[in-house]
């Protein structure tokens, strides 16, 4: 009788268990992998730092990097550096010989022209011509150009890209430095920082002027300026 009982106690729990699989559906283990597949009502393609990281924290939103707007400011690393050389070499010979003679002449005498005989003979002219030129030309020229400046952005172009335009005024005593920078650059190309080099930027337009003794020193005078651009020779 004890064992009739048990045999239908262990159907009874039998029973029981296919009843509450039925019910329940199937059953997962417990899985502690980072890479654990995502749930069937938001599909991802692959780990994220989202769902790889136990260590990723969303920054808050006034911690975000903000797009770049009309009339923020850009730092523009300049780089400039330029080299040419250029050689020149001309020559020319020139040998030139005149004889000319003018041999009719003509008169009049009121009522007719008629030819004319020269008493002294013909006049004639002659000579000769030589000239040469020669003239060789070496030149070397060497530029640099690097400093930092701080750009604002004036306009946004229909493309996406930005047009800067900066402005930088020192004086020292006797000694002042202007620069001006404008052109465009392009979203891409401007880092993490907010800083952007020159050699991404299109159209690209720096101006430099020095005023002062240390440009006095070394600059052209007026009438050297004038024989330079005028010179005969």
């Amino acid at each position: 009788m004890s064992l009739f009982s048990n045999n239908l106690r262990r159907s009874s729990l039998a029973a029981s268990f296919t009843a509450s699989a039925l019910l329940v559906g199937s059953a997962h283990a417990q899985d502690s992998s980072l890479f654990l597949a995502p749930i069937a009502s938001q599909p991802q393609t692959g780990t994220t730092m989202q769902t790889g990281s136990f260590m990723f924290r969303e920054l808050p939103e006034d911690h975000r990097p903000r797009e770049v707007q009309l009339h923020d400011t850009l730092t523009v690393i300049v780089d400039y550096r330029t080299r040419m050389i250029s050689e020149g070499d001309a020559e020319q010979r020139k040998n030139s010989f005149i004889n000319q003679a003018l041999t009719s002449w003509l008169a009049f005498d009121g009522k007719s022209i008629r030819l004319a005989e020269q008493a002294a003979g013909d006049p004639r002219i002659a000579g000769i011509n030589n000239s040469q030129y020669r003239a060789e030309s070496d030149l070397e020229l060497r530029d640099a150009m690097s400093f930092k400046i701080g750009a604002e952005v004036i306009d946004i172009r229909p493309n996406g890209n930005l047009y800067i335009e900066a402005n930088w005024n020192v004086e020292n005593n006797e000694e002042n430095w202007k620069i001006f920078l404008n052109g465009e650059v392009s979203r891409e190309s401007i880092q993490p920082d907010r800083t952007v080099t020159t050699d991404s930027m299109v159209n690209l337009n720096i101006k430099k002027k020095e005023v002062g003794m240390v440009r006095e020193g070394y600059e052209r005078g007026w009438f050297a300026k004038f024989y330079d651009r005028y010179k005969a020779f």
